[in-house]
């Protein structure tokens, strides 16, 4: 093992990863931080090096640290074909249809978030969900008289609340995986601060909605011409819903992710077939000019996806914003998130292995006393962390392997570390313009950044967070035996770890 980092070096290594990730996403058009992660990690590695570190051992916590992503990198993987099979299986499309159904002028934005809920609970993406579903709704509440902003705010609301507790969502699966909580252990926990903050949106929405209700008969053509073209997509069923209900009851038998979600996968292959007239014209012809049909490309669909919007010519804009989420990418279309996790954790194995995020945890953590102040401290580095880094994985990476030991000596379970991360880390990552969700929201939604204010479950999870911290709400404690076992682990670590640098 080497020296002590010097706390200067240690702000370089930090500082080089945040200019390369502000370069790479302001002024790289297709804004890739990819590679700005790798040459981050050459840059802490180079620090590291010249202290006295070996390469040997940088190497093995780059490992251990992969290592620790790995089942949410299989999750995902999973989730990719799910969102696919359930796109197939006229899943996806009859959960719109059907939330679409029950908007009201009165409770349209109850029901403006609610159904953004649902739709990013099905798809485990806050992207698609505003791009498509949010632009869909922002036309729609334009029509019914409401403010856009307002709308917007409901929108981002409902699209973070369905990101950050649907299982198949990327952020979801990471944040376990960083604080070494399980997934749908993680997702239980998060009811109760997530849901809390969720009610109390849904009541201001639901005054909001009362005040700035229209009062002259709503222009209800482009909800028409929503529905339409959805039931014009996919066979629109309500036998559809049971491959997401599997998963749910999946959830309350607490089974294993992994075979639950896989079961999810195959449940909505026989409904294909129910579907298949809808899926042979989304897939076309081969280059032989005959039609791909369903039988010989259901491996197909689960492994690149499979678009089941077609948008017809002349088409308004937010009937082409709404195909977009009719569509999904399959397995391969989760390798951009993995590879990014992956190049995330060669940085942050080497700045975890060699205490350079010890030392800023530790400046944190003098003045975090007790349980309150811990959890105030790792809720501000998330933010802190999507403010600077542009980055919502890494508001949850690193922070998550700044405070995770700090969380343990407290005997605090693996899931409120987790759930702390997602409250604070996925929730306010659209509120920078520079951050990548940030951008996204502003480019999808187009009302700058007015949303916010009205973004309440937002901007309030954080502190409903907080103060369960402090008064010690769901807080839970692990057992004597739960300590010891994770105190034998990093005695582990580091053993093996010595092992490979005296080899």
């Amino acid at each position: 093992m080497g020296r002590k980092i010097p706390l200067w070096q240690c702000f370089v290594a930090i500082l080089a990863m945040v200019g390369l990730l502000m370069w790479s996403i302001l002024k790289d058009e297709g804004g890739e931080p990819h590679i700005a992660l790798i040459l981050a990690a050459c840059v802490a590695g180079i620090i590291a090096i010249a202290n006295g570190w070996k390469w040997a051992y940088l190497e093995q916590g780059i490992l251990a640290s992969i290592n620790r992503s790995m089942q949410a990198c299989l999750i995902l993987a999973v989730v990719g074909c799910m969102i696919a099979s359930w796109m197939a299986a006229g899943t996806i499309p009859s959960m719109m249809y059907f939330g679409i159904k029950v908007i009201s002028p009165k409770i349209f934005l109850v029901t403006a978030c609610i159904l953004c809920s649902i739709v990013s609970l099905a798809t485990g993406s806050s992207w698609s969900t505003a791009g498509s579903m949010g632009v869909a709704l922002i036309g729609v509440g334009t029509a019914l008289g409401f403010p856009a902003v307002m709308t917007a705010g409901a929108v981002v609301s409902g699209a973070y609340f369905g990101d950050k507790m649907s299982p198949l969502s990327d952020t979801t699966n990471l944040a376990p995986a960083m604080a070494g909580s399980s997934l749908f252990d993680h997702i239980k926990h998060m009811i109760y601060t997530t849901g809390t903050s969720l009610v109390i949106a849904l009541v201001a929405y639901a005054v909001m909605g009362f005040v700035y209700s229209s009062s002259n008969e709503p222009d209800l053509s482009v909800l028409n011409e929503i529905t339409d073209f959805i039931k014009g997509s996919s066979n629109i069923s309500v036998l559809a819903l049971l491959p997401p209900v599997f998963v749910i009851v999946a959830v309350a038998l607490k089974l294993p992710a992994l075979p639950s979600l896989i079961g999810g996968v195959f449940i909505g292959v026989p409904f294909m077939f129910w579907n298949k007239q809808y899926i042979e014209a989304a897939l076309g012809l081969n280059d032989d000019g005959v039609q791909r049909v369903l039988d010989a490309n259901i491996f197909n669909i689960l492994n690149n996806g499979v678009s089941m919007g077609n948008v017809p010519d002349g088409a308004s804009d937010v009937i082409s914003e709404l195909a977009s989420l009719l569509s999904g990418d399959g397995m391969q279309g989760m390798f951009w998130t993995i590879s990014i996790i992956l190049c995330a954790m060669c940085f942050g194995g080497i700045v975890d292995c060699t205490g350079i995020m010890g030392q800023f945890a530790n400046l944190l953590l003098k003045v975090a006393k007790g349980r309150g102040g811990l959890v105030l401290a790792t809720e501000f580095s998330c933010i802190f962390v999507n403010a600077i880094c542009c980055d919502q994985y890494l508001a949850l990476v690193l922070p998550g392997r700044m405070f995770k030991e700090a969380f343990e000596d407290l005997r605090l379970e693996p899931k409120n570390l987790s759930r702390c991360l997602e409250d604070s880390g996925t929730i306010t990552s659209n509120f920078f313009p520079w951050n990548t969700c940030g951008a996204t929201m502003r480019k999808f939604l187009g009302v700058g950044s007015g949303y916010i204010p009205f973004a309440i479950l937002n901007w309030l999870n954080p502190v409903v967070s907080i103060i369960f911290g402090y008064t010690g709400i769901t807080m839970t404690k692990m057992s004597e035996e739960e300590y010891a076992r994770i105190l034998e682990e990093r005695e582990k670590t580091k053993a093996e770890a010595l092992a490979a640098l005296e080899a």
